[in-house]
């Protein structure tokens, strides 16, 4: 028989506020994390805004002396970790270290810390390159300081698949514990990739918005005037347990893991298919693992990251997959005020499913002036909207470049 999988504990760091309850408020009264950037750099390129984290790691606890030895992606990782932890109640010197394990994804790693060691590299000469450089710039580095925080000995795993990284993460960290590897993981996702180079490679591939005159609206998921995603920067914890391990200590539990599916397209680098042809896959991969059918769920946090394609198929994939009920189902698109954290995106909108299941509601997507028309889909625009009462399940959608889909769904407990 495969063993339950509860959630017992939630951090979170984001563009909205800097834990996971303060921005689950933030993200219901429909608050916009997206502003101008401050850096100087900003000036030299043709997009101006992302979501920068609304609270910084050192402002969280994070000690000097540990964030120097840190990627700005793997602080983000360290904080969520430490408060998710916190708030499972779980003690660290009563729990067995060898069934203690680490899911943490990331989707493109230490880059900030790369170009910053690459420029002292050119200016300064190769005796001022930091010692700590490939630590802090490899993308298994979260995942590995997040296993050192803790000791985490059943395993230390880092999914990279772009945009899907951090749901794959949660799938896996549920599988370790299904699988018998492990009673308690610590799974999340993290990015930290706001730089000049990259928001102009994103740019130079026209997937970015462009609205420097109003950043606040410029996220905007099934719009008929969305003209691409934001960049987003911070992480997304979740301590998975074991139902026994969970109950035999009186755990909270949030919500119940019920199952994933993971799916590739097989079509392009960068672009969905058209179609939704392995979202489709995926969802329904996941209705099966989970062993509920398209009735069973209620509320759908979508992917949605304000791309005129991307929205376009996703909706076509929920139509298909979730066929006459799709209709009747609730979907949000929280990057309308996240941003879009790639890598961070699937942990940090597990956090929001598990606690859309929790206090049955539903968040708004926002800046949704005009909506598309025959979506065939029921978006929550303006406002939250409430959730049924008895057994719900929710939905989870991520894609990344390359073609990743990654489907998760949890149900009330």
């Amino acid at each position: 028989m495969t063993r339950k999988v509860v959630v017992t504990g939630l951090g979170a760091t984001t563009p909205v506020a800097g834990t996971a309850k303060e921005t689950w408020q933030g993200i219901l009264a429909g608050k916009s994390g997206i502003r101008l950037l401050p850096y100087d750099w900003a000036a030299d390129v043709a997009v101006k805004f992302a979501g920068t984290v609304a609270v910084e790691p050192l402002d969280q606890g994070l000690e000097k002396a540990k964030a120097r030895r840190l990627d700005r992606s793997q602080q983000f990782a360290i904080v969520t970790a430490r408060e998710a932890w916190a708030d499972s109640g779980l003690e660290l010197d009563s729990i067995d270290k060898t069934r203690l394990g680490v899911v943490y994804a990331t989707g493109i790693g230490g880059v900030t810390s790369l170009l910053a060691q690459a420029e002292i590299l050119r200016t300064e000469g190769s005796h001022r390159v930091s010692p700590m450089t490939v630590p802090m710039l490899m993308p298994n580095g979260p995942a590995a300081w997040v296993g050192l925080e803790f000791g985490a000995q059943a395993g230390v795993h880092t999914p990279v698949s772009a945009c899907a990284s951090g749901a794959e993460a949660v799938a896996w960290a549920a599988k370790m514990i299904q699988d018998g590897r492990a009673d308690v993981v610590i799974a999340g996702g993290t990015e930290a990739a706001i730089a000049a180079l990259t928001i102009s490679a994103f740019n130079s591939m026209r997937a970015l918005s462009t609205r420097n005159d109003d950043p606040a609206s410029a996220s905007r998921p099934y719009d008929q005037d969305r003209d691409g995603f934001v960049m987003g920067e911070g992480a997304g914890t979740l301590i998975l347990e074991s139902e026994e391990h969970a109950k035999a200590r009186g755990a909270h539990i949030y919500a119940q893991y019920g199952g994933a599916g993971m799916t590739s397209d097989g079509h392009d680098i960068a672009q969905p298919h058209p179609e939704g042809a392995g979202a489709i896959r995926a969802i329904k991969f996941a209705l099966e693992d989970a062993q509920l059918s398209a009735k069973d769920i209620k509320h759908v946090n979508a992917h949605a990251t304000s791309t005129p394609l991307g929205d376009k198929a996703e909706a076509l994939a929920l139509r298909s997959a979730l066929g006459a009920h799709a209709s009747d189902v609730l979907v949000s698109g929280t990057k309308s005020m996240t941003g879009h954290l790639l890598g961070g995106a699937g942990a940090i909108e597990s956090v929001f499913s598990v606690l859309a299941i929790q206090d049955r509601l539903a968040p708004p997507t926002i800046n949704v002036d005009n909506i598309t028309p025959d979506l065939g889909i029921d978006v929550v625009v303006g406002k939250a909207r409430e959730l049924p009462s008895g057994d719900i399940a929710v939905l989870n959608n991520s894609f990344g470049f390359g073609g990743h889909d990654v489907a998760v769904i949890f149900k009330n407990y």
